[in-house]
């Protein structure tokens, strides 16, 4: 899918790994509003490592999560991604 690599997917694009506790809670926060989005391991997938890395001035920063409307969040707590996911509704 050419979408995963751009600050303005058709899609949400959830870039994170399996190990991390703050990407298990951000997924756990788009499981209970039953909001659809694409998953992408960058411990998996090289290119989008370094398109994280691009994004975050370098730093390997996950969750990292592209909006189709150009918004991405880094790290986000729970709060701030509920209330970005309640402005998508």
């Amino acid at each position: 899918m050419t979408d995963l690599y751009t600050l303005t997917p058709q899609e949400i694009i959830f870039y994170g790994v399996t190990w991390c506790g703050d990407c298990r809670r951000a997924r756990q926060v788009f499981a209970d509003k039953k909001i659809n989005y694409i998953d992408v391991d960058i411990d998996r997938d090289s290119k989008a490592a370094e398109f994280v890395k691009q994004v975050n001035r370098g730093n390997r920063s996950v969750p990292t999560i592209i909006f189709p409307d150009g918004a991405s969040l880094t790290e986000p707590d729970t709060l701030s991604l509920s209330r970005k996911l309640d402005s998508l509704a």
